[in-house]
């Protein structure tokens, strides 16, 4: 479950990665530590992400936080770069990794299974498709709990 703080962050995050050229990849808020972690993870759209753009985000959200006075509490902010093995959420990532192995995990199962292996094809607003030995499968989306690049392959 998304912590109600999360879109608010976005509104502010999203614009600050911008004026910086980057982007925001997922937002995620772990009260249940203490402090609490505020975990921004961001991409550089024209080259990898370094360590450089971590820390030029993490200064300039952390001063619009500050400004903004969201977050009551003391918290810890990590910026980071979620690297290749993560989730696809956007439509601009399903389309990048367009033939790239994915793993499909769905809840409940479909056809018998909850994770599926293949080459992503496409997703549209009700299926994703994968390639699977030149057979075509089409998982709905309503299914689906997560899409991750298949590092193993």
């Amino acid at each position: 479950m998304v912590h109600p703080l999360v879109p608010q962050i976005t509104d502010l995050a999203l614009p600050v990665a911008e004026q910086l050229g980057l982007e925001i990849v997922g937002i995620v808020f772990h009260t249940n530590q203490r402090p609490p972690v505020l975990r921004v993870d961001i991409r550089n759209p024209l080259q990898d992400t370094g360590l450089d753009d971590c820390e030029k985000m993490s200064r300039a959200l952390e001063a619009a936080l500050d400004v903004a006075e969201i977050i009551p509490d003391a918290y810890v902010l990590e910026v980071s770069s979620p690297g290749i093995s993560r989730q696809l959420v956007t439509d601009r990532e399903f389309i990048s990794f367009k033939g790239f192995p994915v793993i499909v995990s769905t809840s409940p199962s479909y056809e018998g299974q909850q994770d599926w292996n293949g080459q992503l094809i496409r997703r549209d607003e009700t299926k994703v498709y994968l390639n699977q030995k030149g057979r075509v499968l089409e998982i709905p989306r309503s299914l689906i709990t997560r899409v991750q690049l298949d590092e193993q392959r």
